[in-house]
C-alpha cells in the first residue's frame, strides 16, 4: 500500500512540476510577445488621415466628391495645405465648382495650391506669384523652340537690334536680357499637361514690372528669340552679347594717328646792299655758307 500512495505521489509531483514549467513557458511567451508589440509600436510612424484624389486630374478638370478618397500620410512630412474631410474641402456656404490647377496623380493628397476656390477660373491670374505679371512675347517656330514649349517651362530671353546711341549707332547686337522666365501660358492655354509640340504666335512669361519693361522696350525696337532652359537648372547665365565682329572672330585694328610732314625750310636769300643816289638797293647774290 505504501508503494502505491509512494508511486502516485511521485507521478503527481510530476505532473505539477511539468504544469508549473507550462505555465511558466506560456507567461514567458506572453511576456515576449508583449516586448515586440512594444518594439513594434515604437518604430511605426505616426500617420493622419488626408484627402487624396482616386484617379489622375489634368488641369483644368473639376474635382468633385467622387474623385477624392481618404488615405493614411505620414504626419511629420505632411505638405502645406493639405485637406481632411469633404466638409472641408466642399463647404456646404460656398457653392461652385473646384478646378484643378496643376496635374495630380491617383493617390496623390489634395493641396489647395493646385485647386481653385469654390466657383473660381483657371485662369493665368491664379498662376502668378505674388508682385508678378504676366506679359506675351511675339515668336515664331524659329523663335519659340520650333513649339516645344508648353507651360511651366523657363526660357532664356535674347534681343537683336541694332544700336542707336553711342558711336556704334547703326551695329547690329544679340544680348541675352532675362534669364529664367518662366511660362505661364503657350498662345491660349495654360494647361502644363499638354505633351505635343505646337508652333505658337504668342508665348506668356511670369515676370516683374521692370522686366516687363524691359522686355515692353527690347520687343518694340528689334526681335526677341526664345531658348528653353533644362529642367532642373539653376545654373545663372552671365552677360553675353555678341556682335558680327565677334562671331566672325574679326579683330579691329587700331588707327595709327598720321604724322603730318615738316615744312620744307624756306630757301635762304643773300643780299647786298648798295646805294644808286639817294637810294639804297638790296641785290640779291650766291650764298657762300
Amino acid at each position: 500500500m505504501r508503494a502505491v500512495f509512494a508511486f502516485v505521489f511521485l507521478i503527481g509531483l510530476g505532473l505539477a512540476g511539468f504544469a508549473v514549467y507550462m505555465v511558466q513557458g506560456h507567461f514567458e511567451q506572453q511576456q515576449a510577445a508583449l516586448a515586440r508589440e512594444r518594439a513594434v509600436a515604437k518604430q511605426q510612424v505616426p500617420t493622419v488621415e488626408v484627402l487624396a484624389v482616386s484617379r489622375a486630374l489634368s488641369y483644368g478638370e473639376e474635382l468633385t466628391p467622387e474623385d477624392v478618397a481618404p488615405i493614411r500620410y505620414v504626419e511629420k512630412h505632411l505638405p502645406e495645405g493639405t485637406v481632411s474631410s469633404l466638409e472641408e474641402l466642399f463647404p456646404a456656404d460656398r457653392k461652385g465648382a473646384r478646378l484643378v490647377l496643376r496635374p495630380m496623380e491617383a493617390n496623390e493628397p489634395v493641396l489647395l495650391a493646385k485647386i481653385t476656390a469654390p466657383g473660381g477660373n483657371a485662369g493665368i491670374s491664379t498662376r502668378l506669384d505674388q508682385g508678378m505679371r504676366a506679359f506675351a512675347i511675339s515668336v515664331t517656330a524659329a523663335s519659340g523652340v520650333s513649339g516645344f514649349l508648353r507651360p511651366g517651362d523657363r526660357v532664356d530671353v535674347y534681343w537683336t537690334g541694332s544700336l542707336n546711341v553711342g558711336p556704334e549707332t547703326g551695329q547690329e547686337v544679340t544680348k541675352l536680357i532675362e534669364t529664367g522666365l518662366e511660362l505661364v501660358g503657350v498662345d491660349q492655354t495654360s494647361d502644363q499637361s499638354r505633351a505635343e509640340a505646337m508652333v505658337a504666335r504668342t508665348v506668356t512669361v511670369q515676370a516683374s514690372p521692370q522686366q516687363v519693361a524691359n522686355l515692353a522696350q527690347a520687343q518694340s525696337t528689334g526681335t526677341l528669340a526664345l531658348s528653353l532652359v533644362g529642367m532642373g537648372d539653376q545654373s545663372v547665365a552671365g552677360a553675353v552679347e555678341v556682335d558680327q565682329r565677334s562671331l566672325l572672330g574679326i579683330v579691329e585694328e587700331e588707327k595709327v594717328a598720321e604724322v603730318a610732314p615738316a615744312p620744307a625750310p624756306e630757301p635762304q636769300v643773300c643780299t647786298i646792299r648798295t646805294r644808286r643816289g639817294a637810294e639804297v638797293v638790296e641785290i640779291p647774290i650766291p650764298c657762300t655758307n
